[in-house]
């Protein structure tokens, strides 16, 4: 199974499972609720003014530094002009490429890809900007040019990697990331955090018992969404506005709140695969319960017991929409109820 959390261990005679000095410490980081590393793709630009666009942003327009796969750290107004030109995107295949038309998909190849390597709040800043350029040169160097930039300017550090998807020295072999590669990225990013003496753990969520993706990636913007449609306050605890929302997502949310009207209750697209998925962690965590209790780690068997126990139930994004708005009405309704009794007492 893919998220088989004792993957790694040896199977001895009749399947037996053995677990090793590194299953054991992964497990002790996991239920002992170690931070969590990010690694996600956030996008990819398709021409050469995106390209330039992205680093002038991670650069912020100048002010902080953009290092490069060269050791070099370039910095001001043309940086991100100098990189591109260096990089030589220009002459990548996928530039002959026409322009989609307004409203069509554009089926152009990327021409880099847009990586995040995070860690939470607390965490040195420089060890994240340490960890991030051995995974940059570990992964790319000689064969994908790279660029990037440590970001402060929010709670959790941050490294903004620019990488060109096209290799250096065999253009036809190009760099493409699969769900399996950002696992591997993952685990290596917070390897690389621990030798920098930073707790850092890489884990799918759903071993964890979460069965929602990260609140800003998933639902927040579509309680965005929400709030555009007048089916919620206009910001949420932070005093934030809330942006525009894509039209699909709009739409998305619009049969959501139908649905929710005419008392056919909330989508709950994907709940049999998360029900069986979670089944699937269960009997895995199970297993390796027993195994550490035949190995003599009857504590922290007890603490995998605890950590299962522990899980909350499976809900769909659709099901947490849906309460979220019911709650909201409730409120309205007593809002409402309150406005039309003159003396009543203030709640």
């Amino acid at each position: 199974m893919t998220l088989d959390i004792v993957s790694y261990g040896r199977r001895g005679p009749g399947g037996t499972l053995r677990l090793g000095t590194d299953q054991i410490a992964q497990i002790q980081r996991t239920v002992g609720r170690t931070p969590e590393v990010m690694v996600k793709v956030s996008g990819g630009a398709r021409d050469v003014g995106g390209v330039e666009a992205h680093l002038r942003y991670i650069g912020r327009h100048g002010k902080l530094p953009i290092e490069t796969d060269e050791g070099l750290a370039q910095q001001g107004r043309g940086a991100a002009k100098e990189i591109t030109a260096d990089w030589q995107l220009e002459l990548c295949r996928s530039q002959y490429k026409p322009k989609p038309a307004l409203g069509q998909k554009d089926t152009r190849a990327k021409l880099v890809h847009n990586i995040v390597l995070s860690m939470p709040a607390g965490t040195p800043p420089e060890k994240v900007r340490a960890a991030a350029r051995v995974f940059a040169r570990e992964n790319f160097a000689l064969q994908y040019r790279y660029a990037m930039v440590l970001h402060t300017d929010q709670p959790h550090p941050h490294v903004h990697l620019v990488v060109k998807c096209e290799h250096e020295f065999e253009p036809c072999k190009r760099l493409y990331i699969r769900k399996d590669t950002l696992r591997q990225w993952r685990e290596q990013f917070a390897t690389l955090m621990r030798e920098q003496g930073v707790a850092a753990n890489a884990t799918p969520r759903q071993v964890r018992g979460q069965t929602r993706k990260p609140y800003r990636d998933a639902i927040h913007h579509r309680l965005r969404a929400l709030r555009a449609f007048g089916q919620l306050p206009p910001s949420d605890r932070t005093g934030h506005r809330p942006p525009k929302t894509s039209t699909f997502m709009r739409a998305k949310l619009e049969n959501l709140l139908q649905a929710l009207r005419s008392g056919r209750g909330a989508v709950d697209d994907g709940q049999e695969k998360m029900r069986n998925t979670r089944r699937e962690v269960v009997a895995d965590w199970r297993t390796t319960a027993d195994a550490l209790r035949r190995r003599g780690e009857a504590n922290l068997a007890a603490e995998v017991d605890r950590l299962v126990d522990r899980m909350p139930p499976v809900q769909t994004d659709g099901q947490r929409m849906a309460e979220r708005w019911r709650e909201t009405e409730r409120i309205r309704a007593l809002e409402r109820s309150d406005a039309k009794s003159p003396g009543a007492p203030a709640r």
